[in-house]
């Protein structure tokens, strides 16, 4: 009886094994004469899916030769200028070198005497070192194409063959001049599929490439944005203002950080750099005369305001600060009327000049009733303009309802 089972269990064995070399047999057959090499590639696949399999070395050759008889198949219509899909075989250049890596991680395995023998890797590295140019060309077509999920996994592919024991004697894969470039694109293919984390796997590469650098802290800001890195965010952004004291990006986004958080006198700074830099820029200019009505310096904000005015005069934001201005001060006298410091005629000459610098920014923005009209309400109020106090006083009614 037990002989009995221990020959039903070896015939069980066996059939697999059987089955497997036939499988192998099969697809060797096809890789030889450039037939159902699609099928020849998923048999494999589907052996290498057993866990008992995942270390048969001529599976794993079966596979990369599958896979590479595809590409040379699509690279020969390629060079006849036949028709060919460009898609599919530019996946198929990343597949085929992922297949090699596979097989060179396997060969690199100690036996059960703790030996490693790879015998194959030198002849595979010198093959697809010839084509491996051909993953930077797919990421970039596929950029252009705007497929930034395939841009993106061919430029992990090219990028990653330096860190690969595969080429770790091909000295040309280290010294590529292109890793910068396919760095950014990464950084860039990241961006635009909103996964901060693509964004930053190879933005340190690409950060230290000049051309590229401006572009990639743009990038990389964002990233760390979405993951809700608020100290690397700011860090990033104060890197590339001072970097790049006139670009608008970074300037913007540290004074929006800065007056959220009510750190003035940090958003002062960034402010008087940019100045530094760019002194009539009429953006810095603007953004100092909202920091100084945010401070209560009034008189310097309206002195900015005049000054852009005179240069701009249809931007409704200036005046709207001037009016503001001079509206503080005139509150900040009556303030001081009830202790008996100022006469009346002070702060009615306040209202008389906020007047024009509060109408204008109603011209200009007739829509932003939230900001003007109260404003106007008090101003004819205090200098007993009756018909126009009447018509703002309508206009706050049907706000109000």
């Amino acid at each position: 009886m037990m002989r009995l089972l221990s020959l039903f269990f070896a015939v069980l064995l066996i059939v697999p094994v059987s089955a497997q070399k036939k499988e192998i047999s099969q697809a060797r057959s096809d890789i030889k004469n450039r037939t159902n090499l699609d099928k020849a590639e998923a048999s494999m696949r589907s052996l290498l899916n057993d866990s008992a399999n995942r270390c048969n070395v001529k599976i794993y050759v079966t596979l990369a030769e599958a896979v590479r008889a595809q590409y040379e198949v699509a690279n020969e219509k390629m060079y006849l200028k036949e028709k060919y899909d460009t898609v599919a075989f530019f996946n198929t250049v990343r597949r085929m070198f992922q297949a090699y890596e596979s097989l060179d991680s396997v060969e690199m395995l100690p036996d059960r005497k703790g030996r490693v023998k790879v015998r194959l890797r030198k002849k595979n590295a010198v093959y697809l070192n010839r084509y491996r140019r051909n993953l930077y060309n797919g990421g970039i077509f596929f950029v252009a194409k705007k497929n930034y999920a395939d841009a993106f996994s061919l430029f992990d592919t090219y990028i990653d063959c330096r860190r690969q024991p595969l080429f770790s004697a091909s000295p040309d894969v280290e010294s590529d001049s292109l890793y910068n470039s396919a760095a950014f694109w990464t950084v860039f293919s990241g961006y635009m599929l909103n996964r901060p984390d693509s964004t930053l796997m190879y933005s340190g590469l690409a950060l230290s490439d000049k051309r590229y650098r401006q572009r990639t802290l743009i990038f990389v800001a964002d990233a760390y944005l979405q993951k809700r890195d608020t100290v690397k965010y700011v860090e990033t952004l104060r890197s590339g203002f001072f970097e790049n004291k006139n670009s608008k990006f970074f300037f913007t986004r540290l004074m929006d950080y800065y007056n959220s958080t009510n750190r003035l006198d940090s958003a002062m700074s960034i402010v008087n750099a940019a100045l530094s830099s760019d002194g009539g820029n009429p953006l810095f200019l603007f953004a100092k005369s909202n920091l100084l009505l945010n401070m209560g310096e009034y008189a310097d904000c309206i002195a900015i305001s005049d000054t852009l005015i005179a240069r701009n005069d249809t931007v409704p934001e200036v005046y709207l600060n001037a009016g503001v201005s001079y509206m503080n001060l005139a509150l900040a006298l009556e303030k001081d009327l009830k202790a008996g410091k100022y006469e009346n005629k002070n702060i009615i000459g306040y209202y008389k000049k906020a007047l024009p610098y509060m109408e204008k920014y109603r011209a200009l923005a007739p829509e932003d009733k939230e900001r003007w009209a109260q404003s106007l309400y008090n101003i004819y109020l205090k200098l007993n303009m009756g018909r126009q106090f009447e018509e703002v006083t309508a206009i706050l009614k049907k706000m109000r309802k």
